[in-house]
């Protein structure tokens, strides 16, 4: 979705990364023949969000799931067949390093990283299914060196947007006309 994706990409634009939506990776014939899909599509990075004081780079995969059941654990590690699709890059290790080989050296050739970039995935989501399952996709994402950025995390940072001077970005109008003050009553 990518309403969801260019807030994510604000949101961390906002917090000093310079981002990219929908960043798609050109892999080798010989890659694709390794990951046993020769006609595979270019895998699509949903934000890059870069921050060149840390040479931080986070590949970072959006779900909404706002009006949905949520991202649920056995999704996400494996245990459920139905999130083989959705999250290649946290089930496929062999798709992850490639991907994230091929990233580091597309990036670094075009001068929009340096070529020993600390990577790290990450998902950020509109709602997680359960409070069980945000305690155990904590623990999974810290176990594995990833970054979950969950509704919480996205209201916390729509929060402190409603709080800046004004900036003509669309997350950061509706944070200030959702989140200051009182709102008018409903008819």
């Amino acid at each position: 979705m990518d309403a969801f994706e260019n807030l994510v990409a604000e949101i961390f634009w906002k917090e000093g990364y310079w981002t990219q939506t929908s960043f798609k990776v050109d892999l080798s014939k010989e890659e694709k023949r390794r990951l046993g899909n020769p006609s595979m599509p270019r895998p699509e990075i949903d934000v890059l969000a870069y921050k060149g004081s840390g040479n931080v780079l986070k590949i970072i995969e959006c779900k909404s799931f706002i009006d949905s059941r949520g991202v649920r654990l056995r999704d996400v590690d494996g245990t459920d067949a139905d999130g083989a699709k959705r999250y290649k890059l946290f089930r496929n290790d062999e798709l992850r390093m490639i991907v994230f080989d091929r990233l580091r050296t597309e990036l670094s050739k075009r001068g929009a990283c340096r070529d020993d970039v600390k990577m790290t995935l990450c998902l950020a989501c509109g709602r997680i299914a359960t409070d069980r399952d945000r305690s155990q996709l904590q623990s999974y994402f810290k176990e594995h060196g990833w970054e979950l950025f969950d509704e919480q995390w996205l209201v916390s940072r729509l929060r402190a947007m409603a709080d800046i001077g004004y900036e003509n970005q669309v997350a950061t109008v509706v944070a200030k006309l959702l989140l200051r003050g009182k709102l008018p009553d409903r008819e």
